[in-house]
C-alpha cells in the first residue's frame, strides 16, 4: 500500500475532526466522560495521533495526560493512584499518552517492576477498569503497531532532526535490544486485560497517517450517539466603526517587514 500523501491525508482528516468537535459537544451536553489510552512501542506514533484528535478541541475540555516517571512518594502509593486524579469529570476528555499500562510494558521489560508487581497489576487492571466503566466512563484502549524496521527508521529521523531529538531518551536506546521482550510483554498484557467491558483495539501504524485516520474512525464509531444541536451564537453588527487598539504604558513589538508567516 502506497504511503498516504499529505494533501490526501489532510483532506481525509478534516471531516473526521469536524465529527470530533461534534463528539466533544455531545459529551459536554450529556455530561459523559471519555478516556482514551494510547499505548505502543517507542516511535509508534502516539503523540501524533493524540494531536490529530485534540487539535481543534477546547483544551479546557480535552486534556492530554503524559505523566513523567513516578516520584519517590508515588512509588510507595497504590499503583493506580497517580492516574486517578487525571480521570475526566462530566463532559471532559482525557487522552493518555501512555497510561497505567506502563507496568505491563516498559516497567516489566526494563526491570522497574518485579514479577509479583506485574502479576498483581494484570490481575487488578480488569477490576479497576470495570469500576470505571460501571461508573459510566467511556473507556477505549488503543495499541499502535509498528514493525522494528520502521521503528529504526523513526529513531534515526529523530536523532538527525534537532526539533525531534528531545523525544529520544536512554530508555529508547536500551529498548532497541528488547524488541522481542516487548512483544512477549504485550501479548501477556492483551491476554489478561482484553476484556468484554474494556477491549483492546490494535491499529497498524507503520504508515502513521493511515493509522491516525483508522484510529479516529474507530473511535467515532464507538461513541453511542454524538448528534446534538449546535450552539448558535449571534453577533449583531457593531454600533459605529471598529476601534483601533490604544496603548499608554507599553507599546507592542512591531513585526519586521521581511517576516514571513
Amino acid at each position: 500500500m502506497a504511503k498516504l500523501k499529505r494533501k490526501e491525508y489532510e483532506a481525509a482528516l478534516e471531516p473526521l475532526q469536524i465529527e470530533l468537535v461534534e463528539m466533544a459537544r455531545w459529551l459536554s451536553d450529556t455530561g459523559r466522560r471519555l478516556v482514551v489510552l494510547f499505548e505502543g512501542r517507542d516511535t509508534a506514533g502516539k503523540g501524533g495521533a493524540i494531536e490529530a484528535i485534540a487539535e481543534h478541541l477546547n483544551p479546557r475540555q480535552c486534556r492530554i495526560v503524559a505523566l513523567p516517571k513516578p516520584t519517590d512518594r508515588e512509588q510507595t502509593q497504590w499503583y493506580f493512584q497517580r492516574y486517578v486524579p487525571h480521570l475526566p469529570a462530566g463532559g471532559e476528555i482525557a487522552l493518555f499518552d501512555r497510561s497505567w499500562y506502563n507496568r505491563a510494558g516498559v516497567e516489566r521489560v526494563m526491570g522497574y517492576a518485579d514479577a509479583e508487581q506485574v502479576r498483581t497489576f494484570l490481575r487488578q487492571t480488569p477490576v479497576f477498569e470495570q469500576l470505571l466503566v460501571d461508573d459510566g466512563v467511556l473507556l477505549f484502549k488503543y495499541w499502535l503497531c509498528c514493525d522494528q524496521a520502521k521503528q529504526e527508521e523513526r529513531f534515526a529521523e529523530r536523532l538527525q532532526d534537532p526539533l525531534k531529538r528531545w523525544k529520544l531518551s536512554p530508555i529508547d536506546a536500551a529498548s532497541r535490544e528488547h524488541y522481542d521482550d516487548y512483544t512477549k510483554a504485550r501479548e501477556a498484557m492483551l491476554k489478561a486485560t482484553h476484556t468484554e467491558h474494556a477491549p483492546w483495539t490494535l491499529v497498524d501504524f507503520n504508515d502513521q497517517r493511515r493509522g491516525r485516520l483508522a484510529l479516529i474512525r474507530d473511535l467515532l464509531s464507538r461513541i453511542p450517539d454524538k448528534r446534538t444541536p449546535e450552539h448558535c451564537i449571534e453577533f449583531p453588527p457593531l454600533e459605529g466603526k471598529p476601534k483601533k487598539e490604544r496603548y499608554s504604558v507599553i507599546k507592542p513589538i512591531v513585526p519586521d517587514d521581511d517576516d514571513t508567516e
